[in-house]
């Protein structure tokens, strides 16, 4: 669905493709990429994936506890696992995003990670596309 306002533009260029270098057009990202399983010495996409969902999915869950007057504690922490495979002839994604939030309980932490999953944009855009689990640990 098309956006009503941009809020920001990433920009980044990419040379090589999964064996090459990633970087942001502000100079904040310079990255090596290797491709996964191999030794080289870089980065890959779905690990960069799964650091921007497990940091997005913990905003979500700081948003939607200052919505309900909640203060996450500072030890919050999300543990993303993003596997690539094949299914059907071609390759896919599957996520499982682990959540912990030390003190609170466990049926408000539900209630803040249902929310959560609700807003995140990373889950919102890859809702009915990528098979993922979200536990709370």
């Amino acid at each position: 669905m098309p956006l009503d306002k941009v809020l920001y533009t990433a920009k980044t260029q990419t040379t090589g493709g999964r064996d090459g270098a990633s970087h942001s057009d502000d100079g904040r990202l310079a990255v090596k990429l290797s491709s996964p399983g191999t030794p080289g010495s870089g980065t890959n996409p779905e690990q960069l994936f799964a650091a921007g969902w497990s940091a997005c999915f913990l905003s979500s869950i700081r948003l939607v506890a200052g919505r309900q007057k909640l203060r996450l504690p500072p030890d919050a922490t999300i543990d993303a696992e993003v596997d690539i495979g094949t299914t059907d002839g071609t390759y896919g994604l599957a996520a499982r995003l682990k959540v912990s939030l030390p003190g609170i309980d466990r049926e408000t932490a539900q209630t803040l990670v249902d929310g959560a999953d609700q807003v995140c944009t990373y889950s919102r855009a890859t809702r009915g596309n990528v098979d993922v689990t979200i536990t709370l640990v």
